[in-house]
């Protein structure tokens, strides 16, 4: 099969597509013939060497497909249309790739609502959302501010802290303002007020920066696995770092089907064009994500 991997660290040209071996899966494992399978820009980090690794590593953390293969006491079926978060900063395989094995208890069913290309766009960057809004552990009426609103993770969190009765304040580009009340936040800014929120959910990474707008005795979470910045002023900071998890991926789905979750699709690529899928991503400004197809 062809797969999508990094012998070398670099730029997008880095990106090699290569031929292996079908991978089999083990006990509680499930094999996925990849339909959709999102790029985000945790790949362009292993990429570059931001979290290490000394040998040839395989991209990708998102994926939509059909079960094809089926390990031992795995409690899924050839045919099954499903969604999954491979976790791994340095795997040998990823999901950019024809077929992916991944374990029974990261998968869920997947959404009847939309395509796989867009089922594709969902675990990675929804579950990151949710995880980080049960760290803040906010209680409604509560304010939260939401900076990076308008990306991927930020859009999940403003959805989906609405839904829990917080009161939410996008922060995003000025063009950004309509699309990121749509999506449930009370309020829009392009300038937060110092010490004006309960919470800030840094999907930014902007750091203390943005730690200035917590509250004293507040909250902060940055999606940058511990990289968040000291306490101050009494108020509680902290990072996600996203962990697989086929029953809240499972609840996700559900509310993607409600029509409470809304996913973006801007672009999609063949896997033989995975570079050039880096470099838009590297330039920036992409409004949803992208989605290689094997």
């Amino acid at each position: 099969m062809r797969a999508a991997v990094v012998r070398a660290f670099g730029g997008p040209e880095a990106v090699e597509v290569v031929e292996t071996a079908v991978p089999e899966p083990g006990a509680r494992q499930i094999r996925i013939k990849v339909a959709g399978a999102a790029l985000n820009p945790v790949d362009l980090g292993v990429r570059g060497g931001f979290f290490g690794g000394d040998k040839e590593l395989g991209l990708g953390w998102d994926v939509a497909g059909t079960v094809d293969a089926v390990g031992a006491d795995a409690p899924w079926s050839v045919g099954d249309q499903v969604v999954a978060l491979y976790h791994g900063l340095t795997k040998d395989l990823g999901t950019h790739a024809e077929y992916v094995v991944v374990d029974a208890d990261a998968v869920a069913e997947a959404p009847v609502t939309v395509d796989a290309i867009h089922a594709a766009t969902l675990p990675l960057n929804a579950l990151t959302a949710v995880q980080a809004l049960d760290i803040l552990e906010l209680t409604e009426g509560q304010s939260l501010l939401v900076a990076g609103a308008a990306g991927a993770v930020g859009g999940f969190a403003v959805q989906l802290a609405a839904r829990r009765g917080v009161s939410v304040t996008g922060l995003a580009r000025e063009g950004d303002e309509e699309f990121v009340r749509s999506l449930g936040a009370a309020e829009f800014t392009t300038a937060p007020r110092a010490g004006g929120y309960d919470a800030v959910l840094d999907t930014a990474v902007l750091g203390e920066a943005a730690l200035e707008w917590v509250r004293d005795g507040g909250a902060y979470v940055g999606v940058r696995p511990g990289a968040h910045p000291g306490s101050v002023r009494g108020a509680r900071t902290a990072s996600v770092s996203v962990a697989a998890d086929g029953a809240q991926l499972a609840e996700l789905v559900g509310l993607v089907d409600e029509g409470v979750l809304t996913l973006r699709v801007a672009e999609t690529y063949a896997l033989d064009a995975v570079a050039e899928a880096h470099a838009r991503l590297e330039k920036g400004g992409v409004r949803g994500r992208l989605v290689l197809v094997p």
